[in-house]
């Protein structure tokens, strides 16, 4: 079940016997770390579904629920309370889910609910350990009131303790923690099966980790943990960390300092912790010390401080770095080029003045091509308009139905940054073959020229054409019909990148 606007988040499951007490924790979240933070619970049971905020405390006592934030406890679980429960926080639309199951003693499955394993040793210590909710119970206004342990057909161990634990000691264990409220006392069992196995450890205590005189390198003012790892003989054996002469405390505020973990019944870790590695931590001993009542045994560690990188190899790797910039940066180049240039162009303004007193960008020459079918008069006239109001270019231009006066030709060519040509048929006006008669001007003046030809169009070696031997060294952009047209197409764009910068701004950049 869910509630329409409110993201389910999570899913747990409780057991609990019939007639003890139940538990229900809504999981904390680092926006809502607040133990008192508000928090909706809401019950999905087959009876009915209760908000648990909105009861008055009296009426959640008369159900027997207590609720302090994200805390429910059922005083008495019965069938009745068995179920889906919901928990969210104010102003969040993350909800968690709990699953209740309440079971009778008469169960099948009652002795594997709420169970833990324990391994123990022959002729070992052992202790058993009650599991406990991990609960604020004095904001409930609960109090501890002691655990019993039982085992069926078997003597109850005190506590949960063996001095030295037996073989025939294996076997399952209720523990039952009570708590009082009210006046009235509530459980809550468990059971921990307990394995008792053949003794696996070693006639002597020893340490593992780390080696003698091991050296670790570190690095000054870094944080650094040091593990020093041992198997015990008993409880009574003792690990320590020694700096010098003088043992290393606990305290956490300190410069150094060590904690302790035990990962198993046999095993112990401590770890030596530098907060910040100093000049003189590095000329101290440190020592891991094992006290046990047969014998007493030690390692010593020292740190060293780590060698600076070989200049050789910092800067083999700093050639290595431009390299690969250098790499990456022409790839780019070379594959953005004439969109890189373009938008220099626009950024940088290069469209205010005509340099080498030119007075125009380009001059527009038509010439005939035997195998290129040219571009038509509507086309010629788009090309013109587009160069001239969209793209800001100044031309100097002669139409192909006029003959113009060659040294009038020359003169617009040396007044110009660049030559375009443009294609023509073979039955344009006869204003497309004065090409032929300046050609050899045309290369002397070493002008820049940029040939149009079409789609269909073939430069071909063994062409008479003066004009297309001209053309070979040229820049060649191709004219594809409707879809050059467009002021964003490749042909667009590749005609600006070979012509100079125009002299007044685009209207538009694509």
């Amino acid at each position: 079940m869910s509630l329409t606007g409110v993201c389910p988040l999570s899913f747990q499951e409780v057991n609990v016997e019939a007639g003890e007490m139940a538990v229900l924790q809504c999981p904390s979240y680092r926006e809502y770390r607040d133990g008192d933070a508000e928090v909706f619970w809401t019950s999905h049971t087959v009876d009915e579904m209760k908000l648990f905020n909105m009861s008055t405390s009296a009426e959640q006592r008369q159900m027997g629920v207590l609720v302090h934030g994200g805390i429910l406890v059922i005083l008495r679980a019965s069938v009745n309370h068995q179920g889906n429960y919901s928990c969210s926080f104010r102003n969040s639309s993350r909800r968690s889910w709990i699953s209740l199951k309440v079971y009778t003693g008469q169960s099948r499955d009652s002795e594997q609910m709420n169970q833990i394993s324990k391994v123990c040793y022959t002729e070992e210590y052992c202790q058993l350990y009650c599991p406990e909710k991990n609960v604020r119970f004095n904001t409930l206004n609960i109090t501890r009131s002691g655990i019993t342990w039982h085992k069926e057909g078997g003597p109850s161990p005190k506590d949960g303790y063996f001095p030295s634990v037996k073989k025939e000691d294996s076997g399952n264990y209720t523990c039952t923690r009570s708590y009082l409220y009210d006046g009235q006392i509530y459980n809550m069992t468990s059971t921990v099966k307990l394995d008792v196995q053949p003794n696996k450890i070693t006639k002597k205590a020893v340490i593992i980790l780390p080696e003698n005189k091991q050296v670790f390198e570190v690095d000054l003012g870094s944080r650094v943990m040091i593990d020093c790892k041992a198997v015990m003989m008993s409880d009574t054996d003792g690990l320590f960390w020694l700096s010098g002469n003088s043992f290393v405390d606990t305290d956490t505020s300190l410069p150094v300092f060590y904690n302790d973990t035990r990962t198993e019944e046999i095993s112990m870790t401590i770890s030596l912790i530098f907060r910040k590695v100093s000049e003189e931590d590095l000329s101290k001993n440190y020592t891991c010390k094992l006290q046990s009542a047969y014998q007493t045994s030690f390692v010593t560690i020292t740190l060293k401080q780590k060698a600076a990188p070989s200049s050789y190899f910092v800067a083999l790797w700093i050639v290595g770095f431009v390299l690969m910039v250098m790499v990456l940066t022409a790839i780019i180049y070379a594959k953005f080029k004439v969109d890189i240039m373009l938008f220099l162009r626009r950024i940088l303004g290069c469209h205010r003045t005509i340099p080498d007193g030119k007075s125009y960008n380009a001059c527009l020459m038509y010439y005939k091509s035997s195998t290129d079918p040219g571009l038509n008069e509507d086309d010629r006239k788009r090309l013109e308009s587009e160069m001239k109001y969209r793209f800001g270019y100044s031309l100097c231009r002669y139409s192909p139905d006029v003959v113009p006066e060659r040294e009038a030709v020359l003169d617009c060519i040396k007044q110009s940054q660049t030559v375009v040509l443009v294609p023509c048929s073979e039955d344009s006006g006869s204003g497309v073959d004065l090409l032929n008669s300046i050609q050899a001007s045309l290369m002397k003046l070493q002008t820049h020229v940029v040939l149009i030809k079409t789609e269909t169009g073939v430069l071909s070696t063994s062409s008479s054409s003066e004009a297309l031997k001209l053309c070979k060294a040229a820049d060649c952009v191709t004219w594809k019909g409707k879809s050059s047209m467009l002021p964003s197409s490749d042909f667009w764009k590749l005609l600006r990148y070979y012509l100079p910068a125009p002299q007044r701004a685009p209207r538009a950049f694509i």
